[in-house]
């Protein structure tokens, strides 16, 4: 028995340490940035929870129902809100490249799965540990949030029913090797003339690139009245209702009309892909002005409470090192980034698409617009632009990989 079974105390809790991160994060003394450079604050995101579990034994999973409301409410909702910025218009005058590299990033994750998972169960089957079925699975949620997100990876989580203890080992999997290309693209960042020669890029385009993110930032900001975030959280949860609503009605249906399990029976797919296709709809009216008054921040608020009741339901004591998922996590990277490399070369592409392309599906929003500045403070809005097409095609993305991670391993 937990020592804390109110969710009210609970919720206070992980709040506290949501909050203790984003604090100490934005710290400049030299110890939290040591730490921070090691320890990335996603996954301390993920741990402070998980040690409020175990070895505290603060709170537990099964007196707790805030994992449920934050998958069934605030994800949907936050999808929506995510979504709901996508600019075509902008997007589109970013230039062909930004969009090829962007779109390549996506299919490396979707194609390196399976090839990743191919290559080490053929040369070492006994390195994956688990069996196929449940690395398949697990393995989608990398999928998720490589593509998109946060929200992406738990969207996979609830539909292919991963297990809380194969969901730890693929977080850290997920946010090592994530990471680890991360540090690549920013050392990059400082050697962009370097690398643009190798390529061959004409990298002019970056100044008007510059100017056009500048400009867009200072036409959509202000500063939010009560009614501006009032109107934001009804469109939210106005479409994550609707979401609810089609969800269970479609998954009623196929689950009357076809035979065994699959995943057009679960209202939860249902309810992930009609609020993001009701976010991505509601970009092409003058709802998409709600980003100006921090839509996507409020949906990141609560993405990351959800990513706090996920650590919550981790027990670390179960936790053990997996070399071989570790080996596949690995190679999946380098699919994405030879794919990156290859097209830039022949597209004569600047390497601040071939960065913010990758970090756009593998970072998404949070780290997105870091990998940005990092060319010049700007274009951080660029990266967000970018990282919410992530969101977009992280679902569908995902679906797609673990179908072809599924053929891979054979299961039925």
């Amino acid at each position: 028995m937990p020592y804390f079974t109110n969710d009210a105390v609970v919720f206070g809790w992980l709040l506290l340490c949501l909050t203790t991160v984003f604090v100490t994060s934005s710290n400049k003394h030299p110890f939290w940035r040591r730490f921070y450079s090691v320890f990335p604050p996603l996954l301390v995101c993920y741990f402070l929870p998980a040690l409020l579990h175990w070895p505290l034994g603060l709170v537990s999973k099964e007196h707790s129902q805030l994992y449920f409301v934050a998958s069934r409410y605030l994800l949907p909702a936050g999808l929506v809100l995510l979504c709901l910025s996508v600019n075509f218009r902008g997007l589109v005058r970013l230039g062909p490249k930004a969009v090829i590299m962007f779109l390549t990033a996506t299919v490396g994750i979707i194609v390196g799965g399976p090839i990743a998972l191919l290559l080490v169960s053929s040369i070492a089957p006994d390195w994956l540990g688990a069996n196929s079925t449940d690395v398949w699975r697990g393995l989608s949620t990398v999928a998720g949030s490589w593509i998109g997100g946060g929200a992406n990876q738990t969207a996979m989580k609830e539909i292919y029913e991963v297990g809380d203890s194969l969901f730890a080992t693929m977080i850290i999997i997920d946010v090592v090797v994530a990471n680890m290309w991360m540090a690549f693209l920013l050392m990059g960042a400082n050697h962009q003339a370097r690398i643009d020669r190798w390529l061959k890029a004409d990298s002019s385009a970056i100044e008007e690139l510059k100017t056009k993110a500048a400009a867009y930032q200072a036409r959509v900001s202000r500063i939010p009245e009560t009614k501006d975030l009032l109107i934001v959280l009804t469109v939210a949860f106005v479409a994550t209702g609707l979401a609810h609503w089609g969800g269970g009605t479609l998954a009623a249906w196929f689950e009357a009309n076809t035979d065994g399990s699959n995943s057009f029976q679960s209202s939860f797919f249902w309810l992930i892909v009609i609020a993001t296709t009701l976010g991505l709809a509601l970009s092409f009216t003058p709802m998409r002005s709600l980003e100006g008054v921090g839509a996507s921040k409020v949906a990141s608020v609560f993405i990351y409470i959800l990513v706090a009741t996920i650590g919550m339901k981790m027990n670390l004591g179960e936790v053990a090192n997996n070399l071989g998922l570790f080996a596949v996590g690995l190679v999946w990277m380098l699919v994405h980034v030879v794919l990156l490399i290859v097209l830039a070369k022949l597209t004569r592409s600047p390497f601040f698409f071939v960065a913010v392309g990758s970090q756009a599906n593998v970072g998404g929003a949070a780290s997105a617009p870091v990998v940005a500045s990092a060319f010049h403070p700007a274009l951080a809005p660029v990266g967000g632009i970018m990282a919410v097409w992530g969101y977009v095609l992280g679902t569908y993305g995902a679906l797609f990989c673990a179908y072809l991670m599924r053929i891979v391993t054979a299961q039925p």
